[in-house]
């Protein structure tokens, strides 16, 4: 989450317990005290957004709750497999046994797809925040837009480059701050399993 996405939640949940409660709303200086604001116009940007959202009414300094849609306030979580290890230099095997399960926040591991953690190995993509010992996650997906950080299969082996399509040919670039990592040109019929959506650090697990 942004720290805006962050205060935003904060804000709604004070103004609602104060509603609560109280049964008056807040004024703006007690919402910027609690959120740490000291802008009235921090707080009216922040009062927009949620309006935008549909939780709540502002018009004239007169803020009003509404009790159809409400955010949730908790994070909720999906239970990721760590599979193995992929490599960001050479191609390393990608094991399909889970090594563990980990929960991730839908936040991050957004509801619709299926996601699987591989641990970065080398150091090919450490100028794209990807560095040696990182548990990087995945959405799984066949396919991907040009620019992409992708797990690509090659020799029943995968590996973490950026994917450039060309036609008849496919370019996975390093980004790395060593220059012996090169290029990888393959055929359009490059087996993607999916799309680096973050990566995270190596004392997770």
């Amino acid at each position: 989450m942004t720290r805006n996405e962050i205060n935003d939640l904060k804000g709604y949940a004070y103004i609602r317990n104060k509603v609560a409660h109280t049964g008056i709303t807040p004024s703006l200086r007690e919402v910027g005290a609690v959120i740490g604001y000291k802008s009235p116009r921090s707080v009216q940007l922040m009062l927009e957004r949620l309006k935008k959202r549909g939780v709540l009414s502002y018009s004239q300094g007169i803020i009003r709750l509404s009790l159809k849609k409400r955010p949730s306030l908790s994070e909720k979580t999906v239970d990721v497999p760590l599979v193995g290890s992929v490599a960001c230099g050479l191609p390393s095997l990608a094991e399909q046994d889970p090594e563990a399960v980990i929960p991730i926040s839908t936040k991050i591991a957004r509801p619709g797809h299926k996601y699987f953690l591989l641990r970065a190995i080398g150091s090919s993509m450490n100028r794209a925040g990807i560095t040696d010992g990182d548990l990087v996650l995945i959405r799984q997906q066949s396919s991907a837009d040009p620019g992409d950080k992708v797990v690509a299969l090659i020799n029943d082996e995968a590996t973490i480059k950026f994917f450039y399509p060309h036609g008849n040919f496919v370019v996975l670039r390093p980004k790395s701050t060593e220059k012996i990592y090169q290029p990888i040109v393959l055929s359009n019929e490059l087996i993607i399993q999916g799309v680096v959506v973050t990566a995270l650090p190596p004392d997770i697990y």
